[in-house]
């Protein structure tokens, strides 16, 4: 088993698998209607399923639903008599035609949708403001100075930005805590770009999301590809490109499935395995989930450990995949 982790500089300790809740959106704004509408007794059930399984944290954002999934998410936690602080809650700003000076206007409405559960982490969730950089950071710092969040983090940030923030929240007496990215075993850009150096070097955590490549890893479109015609909208379009190299990403899929069934335990929960473990303790895994299973299967990701050959396997598979230069001797940790 998989234990705890303590989130970038901060107190916050967190199950390497978290939940991310974009698809309780329930269809509301234009990032929401990416996923169906989910009904209150299945995200109850899907909140049940992972807090039984181990799951402490969970992450939802403004721009999911315009604060529909964070209020889809109080509401599950309080149904089950969750107690605040008993988790830990993620949540982040959208700065899209916005300024830095929202980021103080907007915060009791982030509250509202959340209470009675605070806000353990705070998150930028593109580097997207009309304001600067630092100036949105500096916000940040403010509402943690005045209790109103209790750690910083951003989202979709460069290693560039990554190293600004850092310097301006310690200017301010604050950590940098995590950045949240795209990275799975189909996208590892974050090997190549400096994101993952720099924050090994600054002790920053990385928060992947996507880590299934929405679905790609657990190997169902490759047991029907026909199930990329029932995806519709965003998705559908956002998948093409997923669908299109199908056959390049078979063996790495057949490894997985492979290594699943002498672990008796899913391709998927392979695949979170190595992203929570090549890189030591630097990744966490924020899987959504629309049904209970896969809720249960995601954490159970945290019940095992790949061995150093199937890490190194694995990993190979994967570069080929995406194009990353062969590895030296060991993994990457």
């Amino acid at each position: 088993m998989l234990n705890k982790r303590r989130l970038g500089n901060s107190d916050l300790q967190v199950s390497p698998i978290g939940l991310g809740c974009w698809q309780f959106s329930k269809g509301g704004g234009f990032i929401g209607k990416y996923w169906q509408g989910l009904s209150a007794e299945t995200e109850r059930e899907i909140v049940s399923a992972s807090l039984s399984a181990g799951v402490n944290w969970f992450d939802t954002a403004e721009a999911y639903g315009l604060g529909k999934s964070e209020q889809a998410l109080s509401a599950a936690l309080t149904s089950l008599g969750v107690k605040p602080g008993e988790v830990v809650i993620a949540t982040k700003w959208l700065p899209i035609g916005r300024f830095s000076r929202s980021i103080g206007r907007t915060i009791d409405r982030r509250l509202e949708c959340l209470a009675p559960y605070p806000i353990d982490l705070y998150q930028i969730h593109f580097p997207a403001s009309f304001s600067p950089v630092p100036s949105q950071l500096r916000a940040m710092a403010a509402l943690a100075k005045a209790g109103k969040i209790r750690h910083v983090g951003v989202s979709n940030f460069s290693a560039s930005q990554m190293r600004l923030a850092h310097r301006v929240l310690a200017e301010e007496g604050i950590a940098l805590v995590s950045n949240q990215i795209l990275y799975s075993l189909l996208k590892r850009s974050a090997e190549t770009n400096g994101v993952m150096e720099t924050a090994k070097e600054l002790g920053i955590t990385l928060i992947a999301y996507s880590p299934l490549a929405q679905g790609v890893l657990t190997g169902r479109f490759h047991e029907n590809p026909a199930s990329f015609a029932r995806l519709s909208g965003m998705r559908a379009m956002n998948m093409r490109s997923e669908r299109s190299r199908l056959e390049r990403t078979r063996p790495l899929i057949e490894a997985l499935r492979r290594i699943a069934r002498e672990r008796q335990v899913t391709p998927a929960e392979v695949a979170l395995n190595w992203t929570l473990t090549f890189h030591g303790e630097t990744v966490v895994a924020i899987p959504g989930a629309s049904k209970t299973a896969q809720a249960e299967h995601n954490a159970r990701a945290m019940s095992f450990a790949l061995t150093h050959d199937e890490l190194a396997q694995i990993d190979e598979l994967s570069r080929e995949v995406v194009g990353l230069r062969a590895a030296g001797a060991g993994s990457a940790r």
